[in-house]
């Protein structure tokens, strides 16, 4: 109990935000808001730099994310350095690329704070598929060629495909692969022996939104061949399916209009 007069001890909070594809522009109002009443904003490797100048300049920058291929830990689903920061009274972002609920591990840090009695909430950001999609110009779902989407990790199937229903993969419409870039080869192999044509369009776009953007397109049987000769350490996911080869149109489209 405090003593009488002096005020309560300021109580921490966790706020997990989405930091969108990369783009500040994509940053959510709430998000901006958040990051500049925060204390410390512990925020993943992939996050650029300019979304974190959008915090104040007092506020503590701390690096707790690993890349997808790093060493994993055994501790705790969420960095300890959240938690005590937390447990200190400071009000925390914990900012994740994308969405914090997609593939973001947003799901174990929240069970995390749960457990740790720390209060929490999430704001979500446009996630990487979403961003990634629209700033290639490629739509996710058409009415001509594809009426669903299916969302998975080709990083946590691995060269194995032990972890990965490669068959219901194969039916999706539009196939986005997150993280599928180191085990890109042998993830399309296994499609196509689950019955999905080489000949299907697919696309590479690594750094989204981001002016270092690349986009590699092909299809299922040479993508691997094309992403091969790319030299690129920035995040990155794969679309598969018929609407890829929307993306050509729609960029003549936009050149013919000027934009």
């Amino acid at each position: 109990m405090s003593a009488i007069g002096s005020p309560a001890p300021r109580r921490g909070r966790v706020h997990l935000v989405g930091a969108g594809p990369g783009d500040p522009g994509l940053l959510t109002v709430r998000a901006v808001e958040l990051l500049r009443a925060a204390d410390v904003v512990a925020h993943d490797e992939l996050v650029p730099a300019a979304l974190l100048d959008v915090a104040r300049p007092e506020a503590e920058r701390l690096p707790v994310g690993r890349r997808c291929h790093g060493p994993s830990r055994d501790w705790e689903r969420i960095h300890p350095d959240v938690l005590a920061r937390a447990r200190a009274g400071l009000r925390v972002v914990r900012l994740k690329a994308g969405d914090p609920f997609v593939f973001g591990r947003g799901g174990e840090e929240a069970e995390a704070l749960r457990e740790a009695g720390i209060p929490f909430d999430v704001t979500p950001g446009v996630s990487a598929a979403l961003g990634a999609a629209a700033s290639a110009l490629i739509p996710l779902t058409h009415r001509d060629h594809s009426s669903d989407v299916t969302f998975a990790t080709g990083h946590a199937a691995g060269p194995d495909g032990v972890r990965a229903d490669w068959d219901r993969l194969a039916a999706a419409g539009t196939l986005v692969l997150y993280m599928g870039t180191r085990h890109l080869e042998a993830n399309l192999a296994h499609l196509v022996r689950a019955g999905r044509s080489p000949a299907t369009p697919a696309a590479w776009i690594a750094s989204a939104t981001r002016p270092e953007e690349r986009v590699v397109v092909g299809t299922i049987g040479d993508l691997a061949r094309r992403v091969a000769a790319e030299r690129h350490e920035g995040p990155s996911l794969v679309v598969l399916g018929e609407v890829v080869a929307l993306r050509a149109k729609i960029a003549l489209s936009r050149e013919e209009d000027g934009t």
